[in-house]
């Protein structure tokens, strides 16, 4: 049975080298993060197969799981747990066919509840929105209101993830809103100790909080 996410969700920064890549995976994996990204642009294919093949192994020496942005083909080829996709990539229910029923499907819904909607009903395993917070990584994200989680909490029978200049700050308000997952680049991987920074943000979901029902 596929894994439900959960937790801390780190995307990978992007680099071209991989010693490092894994290092600062290893680290997160070794801090208690069991959802790993891959998220590469790189024009050069033998280094993205390379990457996801290492990330692909190093997830497994932790039972995490590893996810490829965008690329339902490099999934396939690398054997990754799945895949994210968004606007513009593979259409949801052509990504859905090719990877089965086995690996997992997530799709970016921004800030809009409906294409949530239609994600769960073309096969999508979990819904992604934001931006929730100013990002580095996008700063022309569209922004998300936190009220949107608890939208789809209540419409959908998916869980939701939380993007965009999320910290171990306001991360909480994201986790008390119903997020079952939050997506995390800069404040995991830019950390000065990545371990203590995945420990953190996982604990985030062992406090408890107030119900979001």
């Amino acid at each position: 049975m596929k894994p439900s996410i959960s937790g801390l969700y780190g995307i990978t920064p992007e680099t071209d080298d991989t010693l490092t890549l894994l290092e600062q995976v290893g680290a997160a994996l070794a801090g208690g993060m069991r959802w790993v990204q891959y998220r590469s642009k790189s024009p050069d294919r033998e280094l993205r197969i390379r990457q996801a093949l290492d990330l692909r192994r190093l997830c497994a020496v932790y039972a995490g799981n590893l996810v490829v942005n965008d690329d339902v083909m490099l999934a396939l080829e690398v054997g990754a747990d799945g895949v994210h996709v968004g606007r513009g990539d593979m259409p949801i229910r052509e990504a859905r066919a090719l990877l089965g029923p086995d690996r997992l499907l997530g799709v970016s819904c921004y800030n809009q509840l409906e294409l949530a909607v239609a994600a769960a009903a073309e096969g999508a395993d979990y819904v992604a929105f934001g931006s929730f917070f100013p990002s580095t990584v996008k700063p022309w994200a569209v922004r998300a209101e936190r009220s949107l989680i608890l939208a789809a909490r209540h419409r959908l029978q998916l869980p939701v993830v939380a993007i965009g200049g999320i910290t171990l700050d306001n991360a909480p308000g994201l986790i008390e809103a119903g997020a079952s997952a939050v997506a995390v680049v800069t404040a995991l991987f830019g950390a000065r100790d990545i371990q203590a920074a995945a420990s953190a943000f996982n604990e985030l979901f062992r406090i408890p909080c107030a119900s979001h029902e």
